[in-house]
C-alpha cells in the first residue's frame, strides 16, 4: 500500500487542535494549534543539527499541505 506523505487528523477529545501526521522518516506528528511535534521513531542516524534542518522544512511543507488541504475541502 501507498501511504501519502501526511495525513490530517483530528480527535474529540482535542477539539481545538488540528494534527499533521508525517508518514515518511521521521515519522512524527505535530500539533498546528501550537506547533508541538511529537516523535514517533528516533531519528538514531541523524545528529541534532541535521535533524533541526530537516524539521524546519518538513514543518513548513507540513503547514503548506494543510493550507492546500483546507483550500480544496472548500472548493
Amino acid at each position: 500500500m501507498d501511504l501519502p506523505k501526511f495525513l490530517l487528523g483530528d480527535n474529540t477529545d482535542f477539539p481545538d487542535d488540528i494534527f499533521v501526521i508525517h508518514m515518511d522518516y521521521p515519522r512524527f506528528v505535530i500539533n498546528l494549534k501550537d506547533d508541538e511535534v511529537e516523535f514517533l521513531e528516533e531519528a538514531e542516524d541523524l545528529d541534532e543539527g541535521e535533524l533541526n534542518q530537516i524539521m524546519e522544512g518538513l514543518i513548513a511543507e507540513a503547514n503548506d499541505f494543510y493550507d492546500r488541504e483546507v483550500a480544496r475541502y472548500e472548493e
